[in-house]
């Protein structure tokens, strides 16, 4: 499986992410995960980013709000984080 974590300059969640990732990880073997930076709208656009962070489990982003549009902020899947729980994350990933 391929992890892609992207973020904007500037928010702090995608670190949150990133250490949750990192702690899933250790668990499963054949996962490759990649941090990717999206500085403009075209970036955003072509990857499919929808607010930082976004977590693309083979390229889908099971967090996303695709109705909502690009948005240079961060976008919590829950109202009080900034990043999916750790919980989220595996069950995101077991059922991908």
């Amino acid at each position: 499986m391929d992890i892609a974590l992207l973020y904007f300059d500037g928010c702090p969640n995608w670190k949150v992410a990133d250490r949750r990732i990192r702690r899933d990880r250790r668990r499963r073997t054949g996962i490759t995960v990649t941090r990717c930076q999206v500085d403009t709208i075209d970036e955003a656009e072509r990857v499919g980013f929808y607010g930082s962070p976004s977590i693309l489990l083979d390229g889908v982003d099971v967090f996303a709000d695709e109705d909502a549009g690009w948005r240079a902020v961060c976008t919590p899947p829950q109202p009080a984080s900034g990043a999916c729980t750790l919980e989220q994350l595996r069950a995101a990933i077991t059922d991908a």
